[in-house]
């Protein structure tokens, strides 16, 4: 079988700890082109891949003619640039958030099913080891329903991650549009989603800067959340966890409790009602200073392969998007919000 020619359109952090080396590393790929607004960028990973460089993703679609792209610009550009690749005939493996609204997501999902080409969102928390095996637990039906949760993603910030550091567009807000919920509560909103198998009915939100000085994006968001099970539970991210980063997620259910990610060793704990426990060691969550394979390479060229349509696909990813937007309708409106269609 020939290999999927893939190109790389933005060559900063995420592209360099993820997209990158897990193409290279997946035997059904060849990395053709890359495509940065910083040339240099672009350039060094076309020498060390035998690639082409370019600056602008527009010349290099209809040049190269990728089989499949992934987009890794800043928020406010995964629309247009995951529009453009559909149009030319491209599979779209786009970051998260997928878009900075509705509209714009929508109108990504209509280009991928015009141009029949897939669109998959980078929603890595479901492929991490811990998430896989909690909802496998879920699934057995031994907890019995889930009734309240926490959920949480916090971090310093992407000052510490970000190719350009403090001078990173994720700290500009007309290019990120939105901060630490874009970055990291979307993550969650996508996770609960999933592992609850349940749409979320209403938000209520405090949305925030809080620390992070000279920009106006938030950097700390508390979030409550009612599913359409009548479950509740909360939801926060934060950039400001300068010390005890968090990705956690507790279930408190009809038979007990499940923790996921609360111990760095055991990363699955089970505490059942009648006193027993379980405890599952199944792997590390990624993080920033941990690189893990997210996994999210893989499930895309797997969905190529066998021609399957993609799981994290752009109908779900903008459920969980609006999930966000509605966290900062209720900011702004000081009210709770419903979203529509659920």
């Amino acid at each position: 079988m020939s290999k999927i020619r893939v190109a790389v359109i933005g060559c900063g952090s995420i592209a360099e700890k993820r997209h990158i080396p897990e193409y290279a590393d997946n035997p059904n790929v060849e990395l053709i082109a890359f495509c940065d607004v910083v040339n240099q960028r672009a350039q060094h990973y076309a020498d060390l891949y035998g690639a082409k460089a370019y600056t602008n993703y527009e010349e290099m679609l209809s040049t190269e003619k990728p089989d499949a792209v992934s987009v890794c610009l800043p928020n406010i550009l995964h629309a247009p640039a995951s529009i453009a690749a559909a149009n030319a005939g491209a599979h779209v493996l786009v970051e998260k958030p997928m878009a900075t609204n509705e509209a714009d997501a929508l109108a990504m999902i209509e280009a991928a099913k015009a141009n029949n080409v897939y669109l998959m969102v980078g929603h890595n928390q479901r492929l991490m080891p811990p998430h896989v095996k909690a909802k496998e637990i879920l699934e057995s039906g031994k907890m019995g329903k889930v009734l309240t949760f926490r959920t949480s993603f916090g971090h310093p910030g992407p000052e510490g991650w970000s190719i350009d550091g403090r001078n990173s567009w994720f700290f500009r807000k007309e290019e990120a549009i939105m901060g630490a919920m874009g970055d990291l509560g979307v993550h969650k909103s996508d996770l609960i989603r999933w592992l609850l198998e349940d749409e979320v009915v209403e938000v209520a939100a405090f949305v925030g800067t809080l620390h992070k000085e000279g920009t106006d994006c938030d950097d700390n968001s508390t979030c409550l959340l009612r599913m359409k099970s009548g479950t509740i539970g909360t939801l926060v991210a934060s950039w400001t966890y300068y010390k005890g980063q968090d990705n956690s997620t507790v279930l408190w259910c009809e038979n007990g409790c499940l923790q996921i990610g609360t111990d760095p060793e055991d990363q699955v704990i089970v505490l059942m009602r009648d006193g027993s426990v379980e405890k599952h060691r199944v792997g590390a969550m990624a993080t920033n200073e941990k690189q893990v394979t997210s996994g999210v390479i893989d499930e895309f060229v797997e969905s190529l392969v066998t021609s399957t349509p993609p799981r994290i696909s752009g109908e779900e990813g903008l459920k969980s998007l609006n999930v966000i937007i509605a966290a900062f309708e209720s900011q702004d409106t000081k009210k709770i919000v419903a979203i529509n269609g659920v």
